[in-house]
């Protein structure tokens, strides 16, 4: 199993002084450079440091936020790639639909690929709603635009013989031929996040590695969905390492010093859906049976239980989050059987998204979560035995 520690990199001095919204329109007077420098350099010691102690990276990237500075995770990839030495390095993800030029992005990570001597892996997401209006995208085309600068990307990185032109209803190029080509090949590793069991099946027939976020026990259908879809190309059975998931995690040497920090953490899913209402839904971004959720009051961040019970993310307690599945916090045993439980119940997961850090944690606090999970549950994570993913299929 591995595990990648992630953060958003946030600016939580400012949560506070909102009128509604942390993201779009919340004025950038309220950021002191010199201390979002402080904060940057802060973020990339403990990088480094989840890099020594053995954890994998993960990044990802936010526009125009309080709640994530990083505003282009090149930037973050490319000072990483150069500063760790054995990580990993995720971006999920990269919203390649709000980006106008495919072309530079598929340079862009070729670089990193290269620099990083082939660690880099690539997760692409459609985005977030509230950033349309900030990428200047027309919401409607999102879907058709993510797909189509996913294949250019692919067949710009696996192009090497000669250049290539590419005419489109949305991409013009008389020349494509990136340099340097990537380190991985035939490219680096894609990912891709989903809620949507459709989307999902999707993901499964081509084989790449799909993340839920904070799922809980409502994984598992998200799971079988991508075994059916991976299953349907002539396959076996999807190992783990094709699944992931993003869990808050908080670990002390008592469970009330767990419990404590489980509070900290806890602070991205009750502040990154504070956003102005025009931006929550642009018209068209999403599908209609998702606004028929919405106008029958199921759009809100909701997890699931083992018994079915729901549970609000952005208003749930501690224990609340604990029993969705959402946060793993206590003693090392205790988020060690919590995991591996959960593991269990989605019938394999090779891959935990570790959110170690959020709001206005502490750098200490930071570093002696990182390092006590390290110490003493990732070792024994790494030795878990997964179910077999033929288990996993008769048990649907």
């Amino acid at each position: 199993m591995k595990v990648f520690q992630f953060t958003e990199q946030p600016y939580p001095e400012a949560w506070d002084k909102h009128e509604g919204s942390l993201r779009v329109n919340l004025p950038n007077r309220l950021l002191d450079p010199a201390h979002a420098a402080d904060l940057f350099h802060r973020y990339y010691d403990e990088w480094q440091l989840a890099d020594e102690l053995g954890l994998e990276i993960m990044i990802n990237e936010h526009h125009q936020t309080a709640t994530c500075m990083s505003a282009t995770c090149v930037v973050t990839l490319a000072v990483l790639s150069r500063i760790t030495k054995r990580a990993r390095l995720l971006v999920l993800g990269y919203p390649i639909a709000n980006r106008p030029d495919p072309l530079r992005i598929a340079e862009e990570l070729s670089t990193i690929d290269v620099i990083s001597r082939g660690r880099l892996e690539m997760g692409f997401v459609k985005g977030v709603p509230q950033e349309v209006a900030v990428a200047n995208m027309n919401p409607v085309f999102q879907n058709q635009r993510f797909w189509e600068v996913h294949d250019f990307i692919i067949k710009a990185m696996t192009s090497h013989d000669a250049p290539f032109n590419w005419e489109s209803e949305n991409f013009h190029y008389r020349h494509v031929n990136i340099w340097p080509r990537p380190y991985q090949q035939p490219h680096p590793p894609v990912w891709s996040t989903t809620g949507s069991k459709a989307t999902a099946e999707k993901l499964g027939g081509l084989g790449y590695t799909m993340a839920t976020l904070g799922t809980g026990y409502g994984t598992r259908p998200i799971y079988d969905a991508y075994r059916k879809g991976y299953m349907e190309k002539g396959r076996g059975a999807p190992p783990p390492d094709r699944f992931a998931y993003l869990g808050f995690v908080a670990v002390g040497h008592t469970e009330a010093e767990a419990r404590r920090l489980g509070e900290m953490v806890l602070a991205y899913p009750r502040t990154s859906g504070i956003v102005h209402p025009p931006f929550r839904n642009p018209p068209g971004f999403l599908s209609v049976g998702d606004n028929v959720r919405i106008l029958k009051g199921e759009g809100k961040p909701r997890s699931y239980t083992k018994d079915g019970r729901t549970v609000n993310m952005a208003k749930g307690s501690v224990q609340d989050l604990i029993d969705a599945g959402v946060l793993f916090c206590g003693t090392p045993d205790q988020v060690y059987d919590q995991i591996t439980d959960f593991i269990g119940h989605c019938g394999g997961m090779g891959n935990l998204l570790m959110m170690g850090h959020a709001g206005g944690m502490s750098h200490e606090d930071t570093v002696a979560n990182l390092t006590l999970f390290s110490k003493e549950v990732l070792p024994r994570l790494k030795e878990f035995r997964q179910p077999a993913p033929e288990e996993a299929v008769a048990a649907e």
